[in-house]
This record gives structure tokens, sequence and C-alpha cells, in this order.
């Protein structure tokens, strides 16, 4: 490196290659330069990216970094909102890198443009969509059905507007959710049917701001939690990959090992309930009713010492007298963090607590809050499920001093 070459020592939050002097350089990796006149000089920590959309389509934004950058990264992602806060697990477990092709879940878009149905991802920093020919990310049923689609609605998607093409791989096949899609013709709807039953759809569903229709269901789907199958209502949240998931999963269940009364928040379908359910009691909460529902059927009909309770704990979050006696507790919270509960936790003195994060600020937000009510952040585990994405997820230990 000469005396003219700025080195690039980590990556910010959004992807953005860091320099020592502090630019922040598009589209530079760690061990990068950069020249006087700003040519970017390549390192040994770049990687060739998969995808030949790559730089153009929003869902990606590091393809071009290696695996160790990329799961140091994912490390730091979680470790600087806690270290600023002044927060230090007493252990970082590896991070766990989901593999390419993992992503059983997926929301595109689809609209027409120069006479073609366009259907993708966002472009980067753009509303245009990218007419995805190849997607590494995601599962291979997913990833078949792209080319089928896209004909399917050369025929049924209206001049103007969009529609949104949800997708989730669950126990059946594929369950496909159409949002914005009117079918105000009788044929257009026997072309849907007619669709979902050559692709051998597990479900075809329109939303619309009236709710949701199933049109396509030849048996209700389920997705399996903790070896129980759970059905899965429509347009209802799971974890974007089961490797990830089991990652996640596996921390839950390492952290809570012993405890035989526990209460699991924010607990949408089961998915640490019904594992957790093989060696304890679970109290579990849960806003969203069609979740809480269906993980009630599934308990049930398993006989798993599950309870259940439909309520929004943003509102009206357990107050710590109703968390005692509990060995454990796990809390789930969507991108907003839990702070109104986790503000409840720490007065509650249940010896041991497991959060599980999908957003690093707000996770060191409720984290602060414990710390300051007598818990230690014991144990950290990261994951990065959603390859190539600067999105990552975590489970973290917490423990009564």
């Amino acid at each position: 490196m000469t005396q003219a070459e700025t080195p690039i020592v980590r990556l910010a939050a959004r992807g953005d290659g860091v320099a020592a002097d502090g630019r922040f350089i598009a589209g530079a990796v760690p061990g990068d330069r950069v020249a006087e006149d700003g040519t970017l000089v390549p390192g040994p920590n770049r990687a060739a990216p998969p995808c030949p959309h790559f730089g153009t389509c929003g869902g990606c934004q590091l393809q071009h970094v290696g695996e160790p950058i990329l799961a140091d990264f994912a490390r730091q992602r979680i470790l600087q909102p806690l270290a600023a806060l002044g927060i230090v697990p007493g252990e970082v477990m590896p991070v766990h890198l989901s593999p390419a092709g993992a992503r059983r879940r997926a929301s595109l878009r689809a609209a027409w443009r120069e006479g073609q149905v366009v259907l993708g991802f966002s472009e980067k920093g753009a509303h245009a969509l990218v007419d995805l020919a190849d997607c590494p990310v995601l599962h291979p049923r997913l990833h078949a059905l792209l080319a089928p689609l896209r004909a399917l609605l050369r025929g049924v998607l209206p001049r103007r507007g969009a529609v949104s093409v949800a997708s989730t791989l669950v126990d059946q096949g594929v369950d496909l959710l159409l949002s914005d899609l009117a079918p105000e013709r009788l044929a257009v709807s026997e072309q849907l049917v007619a669709f979902a039953r050559t692709e051998g759809l597990a479900r075809l569903s329109l939303s619309s701001p009236m709710g949701i229709d199933t049109l396509w269901a030849p048996q209700p789907p389920s997705v399996t939690l903790g070896g129980v199958p759970v059905p899965l209502p429509p347009g209802a949240f799971l974890q974007a990959t089961a490797d990830g998931e089991a990652a996640l999963v596996a921390a839950v269940m390492e952290g809570v090992a012993g405890a035989r009364r526990v209460a699991d928040l924010f607990a949408g379908l089961g998915t640490f309930a019904l594992p957790m359910s093989l060696s304890a009691r679970v109290h579990a909460v849960e806003g969203a009713a069609g979740a809480v529902a269906a993980l009630g059927r599934a308990a049930r009909g398993a006989g798993r010492p599950i309870a259940t309770e439909h309520r929004d704990l943003f509102r009206r979050p357990l107050a710590a007298a109703e968390l005692a006696g509990f060995d454990a507790v796990v809390f789930d919270p969507p991108r907003a963090g839990a702070l109104a509960q986790s503000a409840e936790l720490a007065r509650s003195g249940v010896p041991l607590v497991v959060a599980v994060s999908c957003n690093p600020a707000t996770f060191a937000r409720d984290a602060e809050r414990l710390v300051a009510g007598g818990y230690r952040l014991e144990t950290l585990w990261p994951v990065a499920q959603f390859r190539w994405s600067t999105h990552v997820e975590l489970a973290a230990l917490f423990l009564l001093s």
C-alpha cells in the first residue's frame, strides 16, 4: 500500500465500506484500498457476486464480500450498539451464516413495463423493479415458480398498478399470496385456480382491503415446529429460512435448559414454544389472533403442555407480578422491540431471560433495561440467516445477578 492509498477498515451498517479517514465508499470491502484519485484497489476479502442482478437489485447488499467478513459484519452489527451502552456479553458464540438457496419466504412485486411483466425485488434505492432471471438466495422450490408465475401474471395483471407476490414454503409445497389483484371476472379466477393446480401449490390466496380469500387449498397448509404440524394462516409470520430458525431454536433451548415453567412472549405460531414444550410447561402469549389460535389447536392436538393467551404485549405487557413463578422467559418481538415488556421483565425477578431479536438497535435498548434491572448478558448467539444482506438476527441469554 502506498502512502497515497487509504485502507478500508470496516463495513458500515448499510454495507458501505468505511475508509480509515472516515469516508464511506460504496462497494468497498475491508482490505481494499482507496487511491488518491478515488480509484478502488481490490483487496483479499472480496468475492465474486453469484447473481447477475447484484448491484442493481436491492435484495442483497453484500454478495461482493468474502464469508469471513460477512460473519464479522454480523457480529459487529450486534456488538456495536451494545458497546455504545456499555454492555459487554460474557460470551459471543460463532456467527451462524445460513447458506445460499435457503430462503423459504420471499415478498416480490410484479408490474407491467414496456409491454412485459416484470417480477422481482425493487432496485437499490429506487421503486423500479428488477426482473429476476435468477436469485441465488431463494429456495429452489420458490425459484422454480418465477418463470411460470411471470407467465400467469401476463394474463391476469392489470395494465396499471402493481401486485405483491408473497411465497412461502410450507409442509405441503408453496403457499402463494397475491395482494392488490382483484379477479373481477370469473375467467381470471379460473386461470388462478388452474395455475395453482398445475404447479401443485399448497395454497393460493388473494389479499385485498376486504380481507384474504383462499381460491385453492387441497388440504390445510401447515408448517412443522418442534415436531408438530401447525396450521399456517395466510400471511402469517415465519422465519425466513428453516436453517436460521433451527439455529435460533437451538440457542433458545440451550438458554432455557432445565427450566420447568417458561413464558414465551410474542410467541407467534410456536417457533420456540413447541420445542420448549418437550421439557417444560409453556405459557405462550401472542397478539396476532390467527397465529395464537393456530398454536393452540396444534398444541392441544399433539398433547403439548402449552397454555395460550391472545394479548397485545405492546399495550398490555405481562406485569412483573404476572411473571412471578416462571423459571424463564423467552421474548421475540418484531423489529420495534419490546420497550414496555422489557421494563416489566427488568422488575420481575425471573432467574433467566432469553431475548430473540431481528433488530440490533432495539435489542440494545431492551438489553439496557434488563441490565439496569440487575441482569447480565451472559451469552450471545449471532444468526445471519438473510445471506448477503445487512439484516442480522440474534438470541441472547440474560441471567439475574
